[in-house]
């Protein structure tokens, strides 16, 4: 497992355009008065204005929105001093997080020093084009002093995520494990292993909660820092001990917390033992905790524990802090990031453990049960989408309260709205789909297994346990692009129709689909041949229960591929329609579009059929779907067989169907913008209600639809999703990404597990 990850995270960080994140436009470019607006003559004017009032720079800027992460590698992740170009990757990585959990830009910035004059003074100057900087792996003590300086020395918000992230995630779960275990936090004893960055600041923080000083042991490579000993630097002199404690058995006995953030297997069994009743040790050394998750649980069954681990409970991660902090502090313009605004992140984060947990999340971590506060569960789960609209307000609040916001929030509802609004529903449904096909892990038959795509897809769901693959081709070729790939795939099931070996398979599918068209001219021989080809033999063993659903078309075409599936698993009633939807997930939320794949020019009754299917599959998303009927028609606005269609499926709806919240004919762009549909037509049923789902008239319109979607590369596409089939049969796009594939795989092990 360990050389598989090696190999992904090289091919994921080479592959496609180099580097994790981008810059994009975010304003019309398209005409020449567009770039004279962008640049000159046009640019003069925010120049101007941004000259005579600095803080309107945040209005006709970046600035509002954009972080730098900034190192100089000193102290990268567990790698130590590799150096600013090697620890880049990781800066990155930072910028992406920042992104996709915050919506905030980032440049990531390597400063080829270790002179703490030159960084600190690098920084400053480059420091107006940002709104903050979250300084990144820079090793103590000097991180302390640029922070300070820094921090001193400009009007923006600076905070050393090393620092002050593990202290804040970390307060937030020794405040929940006291209230577990009753305990009160002014007489609790904390040793702390380990006297870096992050452990300092987590002493500094336990101690602005109200752990006492003198209750406090902190531990470095040479031992216990004792006020007897010599050459400490400030930092470590803050902490010194006057207690006879001389090691860290010495600092285990009867202590009420273990906080390690040192090296792997430090702490023992015996020094579990000896600590008070109702232990809380967090051991935060990564990939190997101060002492194993399973040793600590099995020497006393009344500990807390938490590790930086996501594989355990309790996984004390700084993602849980500081995209929501700095986006906090930017939406107020603070100056700093002081200790009130770190103090109320703590509480948010700790409140919000104790709320009932989405089902997202609850489907993706609980492993069967219910994520409730207690042992645990003492902080919450990176995915948790209210981490943004929970922690970002409280951080303001504390900004504006403590006197460091330039600007004033007055309108809190409206503005966890617009948090929310900015990473909009898309991923947390697909993050749903993946968790549910963990739940139940299906076996999945993949037709065109001789291709590498579909093998690599094969790998990655067995890999993060979605489904259970099984492939159908010549073994032999397909263990050599397996072998040829450096795939890990030892025990995969491959199965060949024309081995000697799987013939009575042949013969009782071709028997079975004999009987069922030998009115329609087939014969028992035509049927065998036919069931030793995959396209025929994949859906026969799902019809048959030797799979729980199918994935194929990879490298055959659409009707060629579904043409089988009809045949042998046929439809789901007499009166099921066949059809084919894709989700788009877009950053405001997903969307449905039908049928886009399979009825060349639906009949009104058809258009109906489509629309219900539709409807009770975005339903089976646990979100309601509202849907347009879309056409070139605005209700009767323009005559022709197309509009008309779809103004008489709308009207059957509205009686038939009334709770369903529907209407056509519409154009596109009426159906997709509320302000113009409740301006122009304010009697439709879609007024006030955010158009989710589209319907088209015809094969050729959803066809073109959604390929152009696909083609500017502005969304992400999952389909097509084929519904009115007996069985899970779904069928890829022929030339589909290894992303794609395993997207339908989610989708495909969803539809089983739906079917039970």
């Amino acid at each position: 497992m360990d050389n598989l990850l090696k190999r992904d995270a090289l091919r994921y960080h080479s592959q496609g355009k180099a580097g994790k994140i981008e810059v994009r436009p975010t304003k019309p470019h398209s005409t020449q008065r567009d770039l004279s607006l962008a640049y000159s003559p046009g640019v003069a004017e925010p120049c101007l204005e941004i000259e005579k009032n600095p803080e309107t720079a945040y209005i006709y800027t970046a600035k509002s929105n954009l972080v730098a992460v900034i190192s100089n590698g000193t102290a990268v992740l567990g790698l130590g001093n590799i150096g600013p170009l090697a620890g880049k990757p990781v800066m990155e990585g930072k910028g992406l997080l920042f992104k996709i959990y915050a919506d905030l830009d980032v440049f990531d910035i390597e400063v080829d020093t270790e002179d703490v004059d030159k960084f600190v003074e690098t920084v400053k100057m480059i420091s107006p084009t940002f709104g903050g900087i979250n300084l990144e792996d820079i090793k103590a003590p000097e991180c302390f002093e640029i922070e300070t300086r820094l921090k001193a020395e400009l009007d923006i918000p600076v905070m050393h995520d090393d620092q002050h992230g593990t202290a804040m995630i970390s307060s937030a779960g020794l405040l929940n494990a006291l209230e577990v275990i009753e305990k009160k936090i002014e007489n609790i004893k904390v040793v702390i292993n380990g006297a870096g960055a992050a452990a300092v600041s987590c002493g500094r923080l336990y101690k602005r909660l109200g752990v006492k000083k003198e209750n406090i042991v902190m531990l470095d490579s040479r031992g216990v820092i004792r006020h007897d000993r010599e050459n400490l630097n400030s930092q470590k002199r803050e902490f010194a001990t006057q207690r006879d404690i001389y090691s860290l058995t010495d600092a285990a006995k009867d202590a009420d917390m273990f906080l390690g953030l040192s090296v792997a297997d430090v702490f023992t069994a015996e020094m579990l033992k000896s600590m008070n009743d109702k232990p809380i040790v967090f051991a935060l050394a990564n990939p190997n905790s101060e002492i194993d998750y399973e040793l600590a649980m099995a020497t006393r069954d009344d500990v807390i524990m938490a590790t930086g681990r996501s594989d355990y409970p309790n996984q004390i991660n700084n993602v849980l802090g500081f995209p929501y902090i700095f986006r906090g502090a930017l939406d107020v313009r603070a100056t700093d990031i002081n200790e009130e605004m770190k103090v109320a992140a703590v509480y948010a984060i700790a409140e919000l453990t104790k709320e009932p947990v989405p089902e997202e999340v609850n489907v993706t971590f609980s492993c069967g049960g219910n994520l409730t506060f207690g042992p645990e569960y003492l902080v919450p789960k990176p995915t948790d989408p209210r981490l943004l609209e929970t922690i970002a307000p409280a951080v303001a609040k504390a900004a504006i309260k403590s006197g460091v916001a330039r600007k004033t929030i007055r309108n809190w509802g409206a503005y966890v709205e617009n948090l929310r609004k900015r990473l909009g529903m898309g991923d947390p449904l697909l993050r749903k789909l993946k968790a549910q096909a963990k739940k139940t892990k299906k076996k999945i038959v993949l037709a065109e297994a001789n291709n590498y795509k579909m093998l690599k897809a094969a790998e990655i769901v067995i890999n993060e346990n979605i489904a259970e693959p099984i492939l159908l081709g010549d073994e032999e070729s397909i263990r050599a692009v397996i072998e040829e790939n450096n795939l890990e795939l030892p025990d995969i099931e491959i199965i060949n129709p024309k081995d000697e070996k799987f013939k009575s398979f042949v013969n009782t599918f071709a028997e079975d689909y004999y009987q069922s068209r030998q009115r329609r001219g087939a014969t028992l021989h035509k049927a065998k041949q036919l069931m030793e080809h995959r396209s025929y033999f994949a859906p026969a063993m799902v019809k048959a229960g030797l799979a729980d659903c199918l994935l194929a078309g990879l490298d055959r075409s659409y009707p060629d591929t579904i043409k089988p599936a009809l045949r042998i698993v046929g439809k789901e009633d007499p009166e099921s329609l066949v059809m084919g939807m894709y989700i788009v997930l877009t950053k405001d939320g997903p969307y449905f579009l039908a049928d886009t794949t399979v009825n060349k020019n639906p009949s009104t009754e058809q258009i109906i059929e489509i629309t219900l299917q539709t409807a009770e599959a975005v339903k089976n998303l646990n979100i309601e779907p509202h849907i347009a009927l879309l056409s070139y028609s605005n209700f009767g606005s323009s005559d022709g067989s197309s509009p008309s269609k779809m103004k008489d499926a709308a009207s059957y709806l509205h009686v038939v169907h009334p709770d369903l919240i529907v209407d056509g004919e519409l154009q596109a762009n009426f159906a997709l913008n509320d302000e113009l549909l409740s301006q122009r037509f304010p009697f439709s049923k879609l007024v006030g209600k955010k158009v989710n789902t589209l319907i088209f008239p015809d094969l050729s319109s959803g066809n073109i639809a959604y390929k152009l979607i696909q083609s500017m590369g502005n969304a992400k596409l999952i389909g097509p999703i084929l519904t009115g089939l007996s069985k899970p049969v779904h069928i890829l796009q022929l030339g589909s990404s290894v992303e794609e594939i395993v997207d339908m795989m989610i989708v495909a092990v969803n539809d089983a597990i739906k079917r039970g």
